[in-house]
């Protein structure tokens, strides 16, 4: 794999909340890769070939009078990504039976070890939506249960729905880094049932499942929720994340006029996980 050159922007953020949460958002849609977040702002990354001058014209937190934002940017090697991570990835413990570690932090005593290298992949659990998409899994029974997790970053999700029993896992993601960072994790995790594919729904025809997670940012879901829809089985289970809690009307009605209703929603600092069933 060719080293790639990306572009490093360290945002100050005051006050912290609710900005840093609706500037990443934003920074995502802009086409930001990943984002690392600490006590004063975050640090947000984006292809040097992905990246223009005018990137943050949209980006409308930015010029909101109730925050105040400040950054500034830099090239940032990709080899160079492990050293920037490794200083602010810390372990984290869901529900006290699970714990999402990196390969160098000492193993703890939980039920669900798992160990990820996310490089540029979003989804170590720190942010909030993987976090709750983390306890819906711990939630539920996925014995014997055939899975799809779309936009599945690093694949921890993935790798959570085999721990807890699932025969087969597809983890999708379009980004072609995200694809092998998730097959790297899976390897390193000794997953045997999960196939990790590049791509986007169009992907998913004729295919069925019994769970689908999808923890993708909001426009990509509405488009997408027919197909979902469509592949997963009468007494199934669809997981949802990656928007706010003022989105819930727009996903819920998306998913009613295909036939799916909420059952239970969690919320973690004004982010939403839903839960769906037909």
């Amino acid at each position: 794999m060719s080293n790639s050159t990306y572009i490093e922007y360290k945002f100050t953020v005051m006050p912290l909340q609710p900005a840093a949460d609706i500037l990443i958002a934003e920074l995502g849609e802009a086409g930001f890769e990943s984002f690392v977040e600490n006590e004063t702002g975050i640090q947000a990354y984006i292809q040097k070939n992905d990246w223009h001058h005018k990137i943050l014209k949209d980006v409308e937190v930015l010029s909101n009078p109730l925050f105040k934002i400040a950054y500034d940017l830099r090239e940032i090697e990709q080899e160079n990504w492990n050293a920037t991570w490794e200083r602010n990835f810390n372990p984290i413990t869901v529900g006290s039976v699970c714990e999402v570690r990196a390969p160098f932090h000492e193993k703890s005593n939980v039920a669900y070890d798992i160990v990820i290298e996310p490089k540029m992949s979003f989804g170590t659990g720190h942010h909030e939506t993987t976090h709750m998409m983390l306890q819906f899994i711990l939630e539920h029974d996925f014995k014997g249960k055939t899975v799809l997790d779309m936009g599945s970053g690093t694949g921890v999700l993935a790798i959570l729905a085999e721990m807890k029993g699932a025969k087969s896992v597809d983890a999708i993601d379009i980004d072609n880094w995200c694809y092998l960072n998730a097959k790297e994790n899976v390897e390193r995790n000794n997953c045997k049932n999960i196939n990790v594919f590049e791509g986007d729904s169009s992907l998913l025809k004729n295919q069925k499942y019994d769970v689908i997670i999808a923890n993708i940012n909001m426009n990509i879901l509405l488009e997408d929720i027919p197909s979902y829809s469509n592949c997963l089985n009468k007494i199934g289970q669809l997981f949802l994340s990656g928007f706010y809690k003022e989105d819930i009307p727009r996903i819920t009605e998306k998913c009613n006029e295909n036939g799916l209703k909420l059952e239970k929603k969690l919320e973690k600092n004004n982010w939403v996980a839903a839960k769906y069933v037909f």
